[in-house]
């Protein structure tokens, strides 16, 4: 199948399936005798994998390294449910400190009249002190 199939049975666009190409996450494709890339439904499976990993926040090097993982079938399970739960730790952190950031602003927020000199604005006396 050509890229165009590919990209629409992956559900991704083709300067994805480009990107992936030249950053080495796909496989360079057969070249049919036209000179068209050749793309086979491993192809398509490995697109969907890449997708539902990026959607669940792993980074294209993550990713790498959970094809590697998913290479080898008979290895145990322990080494990829290790890396899933160090993502998780990740987002949970992150989490955390949006929450933080999230709070925050809602106190400046809160805080502030929205009406006056800018002189007077709690939001700019709050990021200008030297303890925030």
């Amino acid at each position: 199948m050509q890229i165009g199939l590919l990209a629409k049975r992956a559900g991704v666009p083709i300067d994805t399936v480009r990107y992936y190409e030249r950053n080495g996450i796909l496989p360079p494709p057969e070249r049919q005798p036209s000179g068209y890339r050749a793309y086979s439904q491993r192809d398509v499976e490995r697109l969907r994998f890449l997708r539902r990993a990026k959607a669940l926040g792993f980074t294209l090097v993550e990713i790498r390294d959970l094809l590697e993982l998913s290479s080898r079938r008979d290895d145990d399970m322990g080494n990829l449910k290790a890396t899933a739960s160090e993502k998780l730790a990740d987002v949970e952190g992150k989490l955390t400190e949006l929450t933080r950031i999230r709070d925050g602003l809602r106190e400046l927020i809160e805080a502030c009249p929205g009406h006056g000199t800018l002189d007077s604005c709690p939001i700019l006396a709050a990021l200008a002190q030297e303890d925030a």
